[in-house]
């Protein structure tokens, strides 16, 4: 994989909750470790999102 799309791909919020994912499927477990990065860029990203959407939301609105 190119240089770029690594760093690309490690910017995704997406490639965190999809290695959350597998680890569950293929194996059952995970390691807390993992988990722990997982699910704090997966809240993180919600949270920014959020507070995009309310500063956005009344101008929608109005």
């Amino acid at each position: 994989m190119p240089n770029w799309l690594q760093v690309l791909s490690t910017l995704n919020p997406l490639t965190y909750q999809v290695n959350a994912l597998r680890s569950f499927m293929i194996t059952g477990h995970s390691s807390t470790g993992n988990l722990l990065v997982d699910f704090s860029v997966s809240l993180v990203t919600f949270a920014v999102l959020i507070a995009i959407a309310a500063k956005v939301y009344p101008k929608i609105i109005y």
